[in-house]
């Protein structure tokens, strides 16, 4: 192997007769000058005496060839010739000198560039791509640490594992999780969730799928693999059932954000709730004093007060009269219709359950080092989000502002913020409710121990600021155009590791990290838990099929039994006897029922001119 052609301080070009390059494989090249610089190679081709290596559409163009003819023996017409380009892992001062020799590294040459952290006290995510041949040099510490699902075969680990250290992410905060349908998206975030649960990280998860549990063993797990007790790491919460709002701990500000997020609020709304909301409101108090306005609205000003005038009155009519008429002068100018609008959707998530317990089972959960998710509808959780991201932050950022003013406050710990479907959460085209408290987040967080992993199938559709702020990118398989586009300009993938986005296997990806200072191709582990959701819906609906047909069987069976057979003619007298058994069915959905019974083969049938015979099969 050696260098060929112009070089830069960044990218030389490499040939070898021997043997093809390997995407993504490392290389020393072998310039004392430089200290031996290491590369990777981007980008590999090969050629033969029966192309036309006139083109000029490949890495070199043909003056290459006949320069090596002429200088190295290189004969494109008796030898298979192997291009690469490698990209250098540091750039140098001056370019690599052209006819440079250049060879495989040991892996104590390129430790440095692979392994970022001690592995008992990091993350093992999976394996970095053409690093098998480096294996066999790895201290003991770094082998069988990442078990590979290949075409559904377990595979012992095969390379370098990838390891990523989460206290790097003090410089470098926040992660993510790229990836469109079917990618490994939601496989890569279960095994950081693992990673993450394995170092005891207070992480909170909004889990709008309902699918990220840990108790279940996926199958063909290898035994010794799964070597934490997950289920006793995580802690799953319903949104309306287990967790909630505790409304008197609500600014008018948070009360504001969790109606819109119910429905959108128009400015009288928003001024309605300012007029209206007192601090340390109930639930039940606030409510009265929206329901008061509304009765006073209606019955109108002279209305409210003749009824806390009225001499003939109860002394608690007057009371209602002077509450009407106390809240139409604490709501002036407020329209009936806005003080509906929140009359409504205040009503909204109350049948929800939205308030009826509080966050305290996740506070909980985190300071004991557990995986708090949070699991609710899109539309819970978005309303939902803003208020517990928020009150877990604030609890956060006191205790270091407290640090930093030499006071004492409540310890919480430092946290990580975990969403699927991020982009509902914080889009770029308008607001959502916790948009705000995400972007605040990913702008300032890292000072005060609070991260963030975001996961996505549309990177497009976030929120720029909050995706310029993310430090390390894991990006899967990736089809749409505007969103390579904008994985393009958010990672430093070069132009064809950009190609080969929409190519990539299931569970291959792109980790493009501050961290690493570069791109690297991950092909992440197994996970040693899987998602409740693993039945094939096809399965599930012949499953459900052959159910229905046994228990019509056991229905219907009797009376096959007591007529022996039983013709068109006699259907109605069998409905009649299904009947008095409690059991309704017209004629027409009786054959229907029949028939499907005939073709499980469960029930002979018999057809002559036109007549058909069922009987139970014997």
């Amino acid at each position: 192997m050696q260098v060929v052609g112009l070089t830069n301080e960044q990218e030389v070009i490499v040939i070898d007769a021997a043997r093809p390059f390997r995407i993504n494989e490392y290389l020393v090249i072998e310039d004392p000058a430089l200290g031996s610089p290491k590369g990777e190679v981007v980008e590999t081709q090969s050629f033969n005496r029966f192309l036309d290596f006139n083109l000029d559409k490949g890495i070199v163009g043909p003056e290459i060839f006949r320069d090596l003819r002429a200088s190295s023996g290189y004969d494109i017409s008796q030898h298979e010739v192997h291009v690469a380009k490698v990209r250098l892992l540091e750039r140098v001062q001056t370019p690599v000198k052209p006819g440079t020799a250049v060879r495989l590294p040991s892996f104590d040459e390129v430790a440095g560039y692979l392994v970022k952290g001690n592995p008992d006290k990091a993350m093992i995510l999976g394996v970095i791509h053409a690093t098998d041949n480096l294996a066999p040099g790895m201290p003991p510490q770094l082998h069988n640490r990442a078990r590979l699902l290949e075409d559904g075969q377990v595979k012992d680990q095969n390379g370098v594992p990838f390891v990523f250290d989460p206290r790097a992410m003090q410089q470098y905060p926040h992660v993510g999780i790229f990836g469109g349908s079917g990618s490994g998206k939601s496989f890569g975030l279960r095994v950081f969730l693992e990673e993450l649960m394995k170092l005891r990280i207070p992480t909170l998860v909004l889990d709008p799928h309902f699918e990220l549990t840990f108790t279940e063993t996926p199958a063909g797990c290898p035994p010794g693999y799964r070597d934490v007790k997950f289920e006793e790491r995580f802690k799953a919460f319903q949104v309306g059932q287990e967790v909630g709002v505790n409304f008197a701990h609500l600014t008018t500000r948070d009360l504001c954000r969790l109606l819109e997020a119910a429905s959108g609020l128009s400015e009288g709304m928003t001024n309605a709730v300012e007029a209206l909301h007192k601090s340390n409101d109930s639930y039940v108090s606030f409510s009265t004093r929206v329901d008061t306005l509304i009765a006073a609205l209606e019955a109108g000003e002279k209305g409210s007060q003749g009824r806390m005038r009225d001499p003939g009155g109860s002394g608690s009519e007057r009371e209602v009269g002077a509450d009407q008429v106390r809240v139409l002068n604490e709501a002036k100018g407020i329209p009936l219709s806005s003080v509906k609008g929140i009359q409504w959707r205040l009503n909204r998530l109350f049948r929800a359950g939205l308030f009826t317990n509080d966050i305290k089972p996740i506070e909980t959960a985190l300071r004991n080092g557990q995986l708090a998710v949070v699991q609710g509808p899109i539309w819970m959780l978005n309303v939902f989000a803003s208020y517990v991201i928020g009150t877990l932050y604030r609890q956060r950022r006191e205790y270091k502002d407290a640090q930093f003013r030499r006071e004492t406050a409540p310890y919480f710990p430092p946290i990580v913020v975990v969403t699927d479907e991020a982009h509902n959460f914080a889009p770029k085209a308008f607001d959502a409710p916790a948009k705000s408290i995400i972007k605040e987040i990913a702008q300032e967080g890292r000072k005060y121990g609070a991260f963030l992993i975001l996961a996505t199938q549309r990177p497009t559709l976030l929120d720029e600021t909050i995706t310029a702020q993310l430090n390390t990118k894991c990006v899967f398989r990736t089809v749409r155009a505007s969103d390579i586009a904008t994985i393009k300009e958010e990672t430093d993938l070069t132009q064809e590791e950009a190609r080969r986005l929409p190519f990539l296997r299931s569970g291959d990806s792109f980790v493009s990290s501050a961290i690493f200072g570069r791109t690297v191709p991950v092909r992440i582990r197994m996970a040693k838990t899987t998602t409740p959701h693993t039945e094939n819906p096809f399965d599930e609906l012949g499953e459900q099929v052959e159910s229905e047909a046994d228990q019509f069987l056991e229905v219907v069976g009797p009376v096959l039994v007591k007529y022996g057979k039983v013709n068109d003619a006699q259907l109605i007298d069998v409905t009649r006897d299904l009947a008095k058994a409690g059991h309704s069915f017209t004629v027409d959905a009786l054959r229907n029922r029949l028939d499907a019974l005939a073709e499980a083969g469960l029930v002979e049938k018999q057809t002559f001119l036109g007549m058909s015979d069922y009987r139970l099969k014997t």
